[in-house]
């Protein structure tokens, strides 16, 4: 039984989409976790009976070939692992795997970290319970903390168990359900101990071009509507992350004075929503997709994801430029950056960012 424990206890959330395995010591969150994630394992099926099944809907069949491409792809091009995940496949009957609370302090943009024994300290808790997720969530802003909730698609548990696909993967399409795939393979590959930034920019950097490579190999060209959502989002995500910059530098300048950091904190997000709405009518044409993101209160956790996922895969674009596009090459040394302490891993990233390629790094300087 115990060493049971540590392996369920050893699952963790991971990008868009991740479960964050906290608290295994605290009986009722443990006996949670152990049944969310049984509920997976003994509704797995193999892709390839899924995809024989008569009853299994063309489109569903489609897809779960594109993942075994991907997969193999995945393996045998990007130098991930083999361990027999993304095999399978689980229809949840639902429309989320998990929902990740996520949290930081009323004036500051760090976020409220949870610390476990094997995978060091994470910024985020997930839940299989949405209703676990949301009372976990009003329980700290009662306590006086900015709290968000996040549905999220899939989780890794870093090759522990044989993740499948589950249907919560295929909502967003099949660009992003092939990039999930990739993204998670990435974790299993490596996963650097309490330094989340790290762990997701690493993955979110080889989800990209590794799906990009993929499309140029099998003539997957996006369509335009598809190059279109995808230069949205970045956009989406500049908008985001200056929002967090100009936020950032008003709490450091009204530190210790609470009037006037609720006033700049106010205007942040009120600035933030009008300049998405402009960016929506103009440049967007009308396009309201993000529409529910901003039709909501918003608060300091709401930007903590963007800075999470997106930090430091400029640098990463630096690195594998600089080892010659070599995955195997790529994949080293960024173990090598990993194992460094942390501020020397900062700095070294740091440092990669001045010669980001123009085109990962946007108004950065591009070496």
């Amino acid at each position: 039984m115990q060493k049971r424990a540590e392996l369920i206890c050893r699952g963790l959330a991971a990008g868009l989409a991740a479960l964050l395995l906290s608290g295994c010591g605290k009986a009722g969150y443990y006996a949670h976790l152990a049944g969310g994630q049984w509920q997976l394992l003994s509704s797995r099926t193999a892709i390839s009976e899924v995809i024989a099944a008569p009853q299994t809907p063309a489109e569903l069949a489609e897809a779960l070939r594109d993942v075994r491409d991907v997969r193999s792809f995945a393996i045998d091009t990007l130098a991930l692992p083999d361990n027999g995940s993304y095999t399978h496949y689980v229809d949840l009957k639902r429309d989320h795997v998990v929902w990740n609370v996520m949290a930081a302090p009323k004036y500051a943009l760090t976020a409220r970290e949870v610390c476990h024994w094997f995978v060091g300290c994470l910024a985020y808790q997930g839940y299989f319970d949405p209703a676990r997720a949301e009372a976990e969530a009003a329980r700290l802003t009662a306590a006086g903390w900015d709290a968000m909730v996040v549905p999220v698609p899939a989780y890794s548990t870093l090759g522990t168990f044989r993740d499948p696909v589950l249907n919560t993967m295929l909502r967003g399409g099949i660009a992003p359900l092939l990039g999930t795939v990739i993204h998670e393979m990435t974790h299993e590959r490596l996963f650097v101990p309490g330094d989340t930034a790290f762990n997701e920019s690493y993955a979110s950097f080889v989800e990209a071009e590794g799906l990009r490579q993929w499309q140029a190999a099998r003539g997957r060209v996006p369509d335009g509507d598809a190059a279109a959502l995808i230069q949205r989002r970045r956009d989406f995500i500049k908008l985001v992350l200056d929002t967090r910059e100009r936020l950032t530098a008003a709490y450091a300048d009204h530190e210790g004075d609470e009037p006037a950091l609720a006033a700049a904190k106010d205007h942040a997000f009120a600035e933030l929503k009008r300049r998405y709405r402009a960016m929506r009518d103009a440049q967007w044409e009308g396009w309201r997709g993000y529409d529910a993101w901003f039709d909501r209160p918003l608060n300091n956790a709401d930007l903590l994801p963007f800075g999470l996922y997106d930090q430091w895969v400029p640098a990463f674009a630096a690195l594998f430029e600089e080892v010659g596009r070599d995955w195997s090459a790529f994949h080293l040394a960024v173990s090598a950056i990993g194992e460094l302490p942390p501020d020397a891993r900062r700095a070294k990233l740091t440092q990669l960012l001045a010669f980001a390629p123009c085109e990962e790094s946007d108004d950065q300087a591009c070496g």
